[in-house]
Formats: structure tokens, sequence, C-alpha cells
């Protein structure tokens, strides 16, 4: 088992057999690439000082500690770790930890490996080639209820840009322009603020985008706009 804690700085190694108590916030990076994995435990402390972050190099030492950790606050989990025990160990991770949200972190920019771990409950899919304010918006959005994606630029350009070329029965062919723009936004992972600050309106008038974006495609929350998103070939 290889797992560090980071608390004010320090690093320790702890007991197996010692219950680990988790202080103002608890975060679990799980990746059996000790460098990658060291390197998003180094910026989540940074990003969040003074909370533990706790390292695992394999499922089941990551569902040992996830078990023993007290108020867990969230976890980072390497997609490619899940596939390679079995493709049910993101599942098994999501089961284990219950509401506490989850981040895979990965080096595939693939659409069906991200709509992949959004059906298996993940809270959002963070790319291992982004920055460290990519992942303090990420964490940021998780925490509060919301989903990160960071989807193919093509979504944000001509992916989205085409008007009579769309089919008729297309997600796109059943949004107004601003709804269209608000869709963009919402796929790049923005918050409804975020968006309101893009497009230069009130925040409750996003809210009411959003709102008809998600009764036309029939869907309940930002996740299953991206799925949808994602069936329809939007990308």
């Amino acid at each position: 088992m290889e797992v560090r804690l980071h608390a004010r700085g320090r690093q320790q190694v702890p007991d197996r057999k010692a219950s680990v108590r988790s202080k103002a916030q608890t975060f679990l990076v799980v990746d059996d690439h000790p460098l990658i994995r060291h390197g998003f435990a180094l910026s989540v402390a940074e990003i969040h000082p003074g909370a533990e972050v706790l390292e695992a190099g394999s499922l089941e030492d990551a569902l040992t500690l996830a078990e023993r950790t007290v108020d867990l606050t969230m976890v980072l989990f390497d997609f490619n770790l899940g596939s390679r025990d079995g493709d049910d160990g993101l599942r098994r991770m999501v089961e284990a930890i219950g509401d506490v949200p989850l981040l895979v972190i990965s080096g595939s920019d693939e659409v069906a490996d991200i709509v992949d771990s959004l059906q298996q409950g993940a809270r959002g899919y963070i790319l291992k080639t982004s920055s460290t304010e990519v992942l303090e918006h990420a964490i940021s959005l998780a925490m509060t209820g919301e989903t990160f994606l960071p989807l193919p630029r093509t979504v944000l350009t001509g992916g989205l840009a085409a008007d009579a070329e769309q089919p008729t029965g297309s997600i796109l062919g059943q949004l107004t322009d601003r709804q269209r723009d608000v869709f963009q936004l919402l796929l790049a992972g923005n918050s409804n603020k975020e968006i309101a600050r893009e497009l230069g309106v009130l925040e409750g008038t996003v809210k009411v985008h959003v709102r008809a974006i998600m009764q036309k495609l029939g869907v309940r929350n930002r996740t299953q706009v991206a799925v949808v998103a994602a069936r329809s070939g939007c990308f």
C-alpha cells in the first residue's frame, strides 16, 4: 500500500490498522503512477491549504482508505485504473463513497470515455494535461453539486455553429440562438454565474435558458445534457 498524507505541508505514512481521521477537508487521489498521483496531490494541497490529501496506488487501497476515512470530501480517480480493474473499478469506487463527489482524472479526451465516466457516477472529468487553475475550477464545481466537462474544442467551434446544415431533429435544431450560446458554455463546464458573465446577462436569465434547454432535451441535470449531446453526435 503506497499512501501519503499531506497535512499543512507535512508528510506521514499512516498505519494500516489505524483509522484515518478527517480534519477540515480530506481528499483522496487514486492513480497507479506515483509521479502523476503525487503531482495531483500537491496541486490539491495548494488549492486547499490545510486539507489532508491521501494517496492510493490501487483500487483496493483506495476502497480501504475510503472506508476508513471519516467525512471524505472528494476523490480524484484515474480512469484507466478503473478500466484495468475489470471495467467496473470506477463504479465500485462511486458506490463505496456514496454521495462524496468523484472527479475522474484521465489522459484520454475521447467523448466515449467522458460519457462513460458520467454514466458511472463521476462528477467531472479532468485531463492530466490540465493546469492547476482548471483543476481548481473542476473541484469548485463538483463541491457545489455541478459537473465539469473538458469536451473537445470542436464543441465550441464548428460542431455547434452549423445552422442550416443541422438535421431538423438534432439537438441544435431545437434551440434558439441564445440557448445555443448557453449550451456551448454548459458543455464547457461553466457555472450559471460564469455563463452570465460571459454572455453579459443576468444569472436569472441564464437559469431560465438552462431550464428551457433541459426541458427541450428531456433531461433533468447538466450531466444528462452532456450525455444526450454526446449520443446525438454533436461532437
